[in-house]
């Protein structure tokens, strides 16, 4: 008997920053409103997340969440975020949770954020057995469209070893860009070898689900926002401290990681009228009323941004990753923003800008901004591919738990 429903996966890593998870929670959302059309079929899902739940709001109906024991950057790789033990035995743990969670849901599609293999391969093993158990389940390694700069990529490329098990791994590559934009094919930020799994989307922008505004502050307002927040300390000190047009009001998001020091800095320096959030629910609800937005260059928040007609400033991150800068830079040769580097920010210039940006607005719809659109038919297009049963159902009664740590 065909099933009722499709059975969705979708993994980030998620190390620094909430963008790996961001991007595919707006993933899910589309893909929970439009394959039940396409399909017939409800769809169902997990997302596996190395972020604390509360940082993950708004599932669509039909999904849950996996949350990993958290990892963190460090100088020299990774390191776990809370647990005080060594990473081989955090890793083998990870390893062990997706494991579970792949053999026991036994889904129809995983999408993987960014890193093929997860971090220091845990994702490997459970992707080698559900393929080897369930050869219909589709596989797509989602990337955002600038990695880094091409010699960094083909590093972290080269270090996932021989190509080819990646090509057994995965049906597809999904670039969630413009490649008028940035096109890491033809920078080789993707390696050749795989140039014919690509796909582009467009810009995981419009129809990107947004709430009430919760900030509280009146209009008309400006708005400046650091993303997760980890690293984001002097932009938005330099922006609290800016003299805003008369008559807005400015709405400073700070970030869910920012540190209690850093965070109270900023509310210390911030000017009457201002006021510095933590975080807020929804930063594109934000982004769309505000008369103008400052922002770094993350992915999800400049994708926020081309959502919308408001006029932006990217400060982007320059180290440890030159991404932000290389998409900052592309976008503003397209006329989608405006660029400040980190080594010119100051408040000075924040309040120049902010000055000469309110009561202008910015088209973007020369850009592929519809990936929210396209990731649907694509995943359409594989399930298809893969005829109407895919994997059969999980039974009832538990699945016996994982006891032997990464295989």
């Amino acid at each position: 008997m065909r099933e009722t429903e499709l059975r969705v996966v979708l993994y980030s890593h998620d190390s620094q920053g909430l963008g790996h998870t961001r991007r595919n929670l707006a993933l899910a959302r589309a893909l929970a409103r439009t394959l039940p059309a396409t399909t017939g079929r409800r769809v169902s899902g997990m997302l596996l997340t190395g972020v604390d739940a509360t940082a993950v709001p708004g599932l669509p109906e039909g999904f849950d969440r996996v949350v990993l024991p958290g990892i963190r950057k460090t100088g020299g790789g990774y390191a776990p975020r809370g647990l005080a033990v060594g990473m081989d035995r955090l890793t083998a743990l990870r390893s062990g949770l997706l494991d579970a969670a792949l053999t026991g849901f036994r889904p129809h599609l995983v999408v993987v954020d960014r890193h093929a293999w997860g971090v220091d391969r845990e994702l490997l093993g459970p992707l080698l057995r559900l393929r080897a158990a369930h050869p219909g389940t589709a596989v797509v390694l989602g990337l955002r469209e600038v990695l880094d700069e091409p010699a960094a990529a083909a590093r972290e490329w080269a270090a996932l070893g021989d190509l080819e098990l990646v090509r057994r791994v995965y049906d597809q590559v999904w670039v969630y860009g413009d490649p008028a934009v940035h096109d890491p094919v033809a920078t080789s930020e993707v390696p050749a070898r795989l140039a014919d799994l690509v796909r582009h989307t467009g810009y995981l922008a419009t129809g990107r689900e947004a709430g009430p505004r919760t900030s509280g502050t009146g209009r008309p307002y400006v708005l400046s926002m650091a993303g997760g927040g980890s690293d984001g300390a002097a932009l938005t000190l330099a922006a609290a401290r800016a003299r805003v047009p008369h008559g807005h009001g400015h709405v400073v998001v700070a970030g869910p990681q920012m540190p209690a020091a850093d965070l109270a800095r900023v509310r210390a320096a911030a000017r009457p009228g201002t006021t510095v959030l933590p975080s807020v629910p929804d930063a594109l609800a934000e982004v769309r009323e505000a008369a103008a937005v400052v922002s770094m260059g993350g992915y999800n928040s400049v994708a926020e941004v081309l959502a919308t007609t408001t006029p932006a400033l990217v400060v982007p991150r320059e180290r440890p990753r030159r991404e932000q800068l290389i998409r900052a830079r592309a976008l503003q040769a397209r006329g989608a923003v405006d660029v400040l580097s980190p080594g010119a920010l100051t408040t000075g210039a924040v309040e120049a800008w902010l000055h000469r940006a309110v009561g202008t607005v910015r088209t973007r719809h020369h850009l592929a901004l519809d990936g929210l659109r396209t990731v649907p038919v694509l995943a359409a297009g594989l399930l298809a591919a893969r005829g109407p049963a895919g994997p059969p159902a999980a039974p009832e009664a538990p699945a016996p738990s994982y006891a032997g740590g990464a295989r």
